[in-house]
């Protein structure tokens, strides 16, 4: 069975897959888009098509563009959407704090929601309602993509490079993916819940 998975997950196809759902998960966070970077890592590494250097490429730069898509509508959203913003307490304190870490060069904050559930899409948009100028967002929002696409695709890689390409190699992988987020929903409500 985790045969035909890894083979599903190894054609050149995976390419497009993976771009795909990890631009659209800033706007639908529930897709599994870390869930099929790790599989199509493990796939690389029991020989598989998928290249290692490329998936991460390819993850990186999905993840940057749909925070990028995200911050302009965000940014263009105009009254609507800070009258959503503004009906939700927890969301009006969220984009203070956004606006504020990166006034101030506190971009790590991007970085950390990145792994977060749905804290790419709180952050992204954030800063786009905001108001944030670009160059205050882009290069966290990149370095953000490149730790995330780096961390998920060795999870992936080294899983199966450790115990073998099996359902508990991927298993063990999408569980530390799902630690990490949770450890960084931890961090980003850490300073909120102290006020």
């Amino acid at each position: 069975m985790m045969e035909s998975v890894g083979s599903l997950a190894g054609g050149p196809w995976i390419y497009p897959v993976v771009a795909v759902s990890v631009l659209l998960d800033v706007f639908l966070p529930l897709l599994p888009s870390g869930v099929l970077v790790i599989t199509a890592a493990a796939g690389s590494a029991v020989g598989r098509i998928p290249d290692i250097v490329g998936l991460t490429l390819c993850a990186a730069t999905a993840s940057v563009l749909g925070d990028l898509v995200a911050y302009g509508l965000a940014w263009r959203g105009g009254e609507r959407l800070d009258r959503a913003i503004a009906r939700s307490r927890r969301l009006t304190h969220a984009q203070e704090r956004l606006g504020a870490a990166l006034a101030r060069g506190g971009g790590a904050l991007v970085i950390v929601a990145r792994f977060a559930p749905a804290g790419r899409s709180l952050v992204s948009l954030g800063a786009g309602a905001a108001h944030r100028r670009a160059r205050e967002f882009l290069p966290w929002s990149a370095l953000a993509g490149i730790a995330w696409a780096v961390y998920s695709v060795a999870l992936g890689y080294l899983g199966a490079q450790w115990l073998g390409a099996s359902w508990l190699a991927t298993g063990v992988s999408v569980a530390a993916l799902f630690a990490a987020g949770a450890g960084a929903a931890h961090l980003m409500r850490g300073p909120a819940s102290s006020k």
